[in-house]
Formats: structure tokens, sequence, C-alpha cells
């Protein structure tokens, strides 16, 4: 196995039907390069379908039902943007459950595009420092955060990207953090 801080890790991917398949689908591939588990977690039954440019895109198959998804299981949370996906995952309880989980306990999290406002749906957004367009800056701020003009931003063990983040960078970032994160996790064990 690789010999990497992200060998043998269980990574979530949190996504509804109209989730912008590239931000699953590029992360998701650099991470099972660097030995980690991937699985894919969704309101949906059996497959999701991501949105690809101006159409739908694939099917996906899900692992984990959200409703039977937990923090603990996994070490590491990412969701991908895509409006159609945020709305069906605003729709269901457990999606705030499920990222206060990962917020609570200080675990790596990648928020992409518009799921970067599940932060202040959860009540999680206050005195983070985030990466917001327009449309989102006054919805984060009113939540407490400080709002960046930045494509990408780290704050700590949480990555917030806008949708004009460049795909390497987002995913050499979330590589980083999630192996930096993790591998002092693992350390502290």
């Amino acid at each position: 196995m690789t010999d990497t801080p992200l060998a043998q890790k269980s990574i979530a991917i949190l996504a509804a039907n109209g989730f912008e398949e590239t931000d699953m689908t590029e992360p998701q591939r650099a991470l099972l390069a660097a030995g980690a588990t991937v699985k894919l977690v969704s309101a949906e039954q059996a497959l999701v379908n991501g949105w690809h440019g101006e159409s739908w895109g694939h099917y996906f198959p899900v692992d984990v039902q959200i409703s039977n998804a937990l923090a603990a299981d996994f070490d590491a949370l990412i969701v991908p943007g895509g409006q159609r996906s945020i709305q069906k995952l605003l729709g269901t309880p457990h999606t705030q459950r499920l990222l206060k989980g990962f917020v609570d306990g200080e675990k790596p999290v990648a928020l992409l595009g518009a799921a970067i406002t599940l932060l202040a749906a959860a009540d999680r957004a206050k005195s983070r420092k985030l990466a917001a367009d327009e449309t989102t800056a006054e919805e984060l701020g009113n939540a407490g955060a400080e709002t960046l003009d930045q494509p990408l931003v780290v704050d700590g063990a949480l990555i917030t990207a806008r949708g004009d983040a460049s795909t390497l960078q987002l995913k050499e970032e979330i590589l980083r953090v999630f192996s930096e994160r993790l591998g002092d996790m693992a350390e502290a064990a």
C-alpha cells in the first residue's frame, strides 16, 4: 500500500443529483492515486447524476445513503458544487448533521462552489475565512464568516473554493491539507 498520510484513509464525497461532475471526479482521482478510499454519500438511491458543462453528465454509484452516514465513519469530506445538488442537500437534515460532525471534529473538509453555503445552513460559518463570490458573500457574511474575494481559501482544516478556482490548484490543496491534517491526527492518536 502507498506510504502516505492518505493511505487507507476514508474520504466521503457528499453529492445529490446535479452536482458539478469535475468537482467530484478530479479530487476523487487524486485521492485514489494517493491511496485513499473514496465513498460517494448521497440522498439519492443507488445512482447519483452529475452535471457536466451545460447538460446532465454521468451516473455514479452511491456507496452510502446520507441517512446512514456518520462523520465518525470517515476521515475527511468533500462536497462538490452544483446548485441543483446543493438545493437537494439543503432539503435534508442529514446534510447539516454530517457537516457539523466533520467541522466540529476538526476533520478536513473541502466545500466547492455553491457547497460553501452549507456552512451557513449548518451554523458553522461564524469566524471562518471563506472563499466567496458576489452571490454568496452576503449570505456567508450574515452567518458571521469573513468572506474573501479569492478563488480558493484554506482556513485550518477547511478548504473553500469558488467555481473559478483552478482545478490543479484545488487538487493540490486538497491533497496537501488532507495529508497534513490526517497525518497530524494519526501522530496524535
